[in-house]
């Protein structure tokens, strides 16, 4: 007997955990079973190619919202080509309304809530069938609907199973270059927000702290770049958590570790540890959602946004942890000057990135039970996203996602720090929140919403913008641009707006002045640009000098930046 289990990801450079986890806890069990990972931007007729290959009696899929409607594509499809494989859904999306679903579509079985206990029990009994010949139904396996002559029969909820049980899901021959790896050292959550799946299970289950340190020991062996950790509250237990940051700091060498953390939770033991972890090793998520208490009261969420601030401003003077902070737009009571409130306090404490997310009503969540009573419409078809609500418009929402695809670009991407700089300290705007909103009409103005644009336009963009609000200081904001843009862009084609001229004998010498001073081994590996102001005093302490400098941009091979004032090439 030959099973599949298939993972549509919502991008290509994603790792899915629940296959591997389903493989791995019936390794044992003497039959063929194969993974396979695909995105969602792969063309459906592909992944049945590919599926329908391996010649499998029976497919697993693992469901979730951003990929539900292309899994019941292919799925339709596979059945229309070979009517006797069986398939088998399992994932959130699945599990709050299994009768439903099984109902309107194709397929034999769903897997509700975890599914090892419950898969590993269903295989054995398709392989008593293909031994012995049994033909028994499968009413007794807990945690499994299925169809039947008689309807669909549900054999009864299963208890959570002991964390401990579980499988490492990672092989010694998995090829995990370039992807961002996910990983589960506890399960729950000890909140219970309203807007999210985890309110449905009370209590944290932990793995053992020995065995997670053994396996992410195994992720820095094969030098994964990046490890996310897929717990929902990861320092809810301190000791836990403490420890776990401990041993990475010491042995993590140049693997990167991401975790969702409650601000709150940081006890000044757990900042001391992190005080000493390397730079970029650590990047956390922290969900403020709102800074207004009462739309926290009305989510379930016990925390105050004062609380939050102070840990992430501590977080912020290590200057070694990537901070990502969550917004969600659409929450119950939250109008749209709540929302703009809630953004200008968020940015004030400078996160590296600042998500807003849309409110999703999501099956079995209790927002989705109390949508009348907040007046929220909330689309049909996954991810069942927020349309408007009684306290915010689909036309406000519409602006939010327009500042929001700003903010992605801008100041999410990192690379676009000091020309943001440079506009927020300008006068022109009332709070930050104004700035991104008048960007985004500006930006919507010219068409870049509805077509994809140059990388380059994406800088020539504040040239007119900053024109177009009358801001000044244009010649600032091109040496401005110019740093950025080739801080992070090939140095060896430049854009005609950001070009000033240089004698082929002044970028010579300036390039023997670096030489000289620096352990540079190969004079290409330099790129030589002139400034008019010094930028170098503009982003370490705001002050504008209008003075002729030069900054030296070395591929070596990762690009530094070097600069030079006129006065140092003179005392050479």
């Amino acid at each position: 007997m030959k099973v599949v289990l298939v993972a549509v990801n919502s991008k290509y450079i994603h790792s899915n955990l629940a296959v591997r986890y389903l493989k791995a806890y019936t390794k044992d069990l003497d039959y063929n079973c194969h993974t396979m990972e695909f995105s969602i931007n792969d063309r459906e007729e592909r992944i049945v190619e590919e599926i329908l290959y391996e010649k499998p009696n029976i497919i697993g899929f693992s469901c979730y919202i951003w990929n539900i409607e292309f899994v019941k594509k292919v799925s339709t499809l596979i059945k229309l080509i070979d009517s006797n494989i069986e398939i088998i859904y399992g994932g959130p999306e699945t599990s709050y309304n299994p009768i439903e679903f099984l109902t309107e579509n194709v397929g034999e079985y769903l897997i509700e809530g975890e599914g090892e206990e419950t898969y590993r029990e269903l295989i054995n009994f398709k392989i008593n069938i293909e031994v012995n010949g049994d033909n028994n139904n499968c009413e007794n396996i807990k945690g499994l609907y299925y169809k039947s002559k008689e309807g669909i029969i549900y054999g009864g909820n299963r208890p959570l199973m002991d964390m401990n049980n579980i499988v490492f899901p990672y092989e010694a021959e998995d090829d995990l270059k370039n992807k961002i790896v996910y990983y589960e050292a506890s399960r729950g959550c000890p909140f219970n927000c309203k807007y999210c799946l985890s309110s449905t299970t009370h209590g944290v289950r932990f793995l053992n702290i020995d065995r997670v340190l053994k396996e992410l020991q195994y992720f820095i062996d094969k030098k994964v770049k990046l490890v996310k950790f897929v717990d929902r509250t990861f320092n809810c237990n301190k000791t836990f958590a403490n420890a776990i940051w401990s041993y990475l700091i010491k042995n993590g060498e140049n693997t990167c570790f991401h975790f969702e953390v409650s601000a709150d939770l940081f006890s000044r033991e757990s900042i001391d540890i992190l005080s000493e972890a390397p730079r970029d090793m650590f990047q956390f998520e922290v969900g403020v959602q709102t800074t207004n208490n009462e739309i926290l009261r009305n989510i379930n969420r016990t925390i105050e946004f004062s609380t939050i601030k102070e840990k992430v401003l501590e977080l912020n003077k290590l200057k070694n942890i990537k901070q990502h902070l969550d917004l969600i737009a659409g929450l119950p009571g939250e109008d749209f000057n709540s929302f703009r409130k809630s953004f200008n306090e968020v940015y004030e404490i400078s996160p590296e990135e600042l998500q807003l997310g849309f409110l999703k009503l999501l099956k079995g969540s209790q927002m989705r039970e109390e949508s009348e009573k907040w007046g929220m419409v909330y689309s049909p078809y996954p991810p069942y996203e927020i349309l408007k609500t009684k306290n915010i418009s689909y036309d406000e929402l519409i602006i939010l996602k327009k500042i929001e695809h700003m903010v992605d670009k801008y100041l999410n991407s990192g690379k676009f720090y000091t020309i943001l700089n440079f506009f927020k300290k300008s006068n022109k705007f009332k709070d930050i929140f104004e700035f991104y909103y008048e960007l985004s009409k500006f930006y919507d103005g010219k068409g870049y919403f509805r077509r994809s644009i140059a990388s380059v336009d994406y800088y020539s963009l504040f040239v007119e913008f900053n024109d177009f609000i009358k801001a000044g200081e244009k010649e600032l904001l091109l040496d401005i641009i110019r740093y950025e843009y080739f801080s992070y862009n090939n140095t060896k084609w430049i854009p005609d707006f950001l070009r000033i001229e240089m004698s082929k004998a002044e970028e010579r010498n300036i390039k023997e002045y670096i030489m000289n001073k620096n352990s540079i081994d190969n004079i290409n590996k330099i790129s030589v640009f002139k400034f008019n102001h010094n930028i170098q005093s503009f982003i370490e302490c705001g002050e504008i000098k209008k003075t002729l400098n030069y900054i030296a941009f070395i591929n070596n091979p990762i690009k530094e930046r070097i600069f030079i004032q006129e006065n140092d090439l003179k005392v050479q």
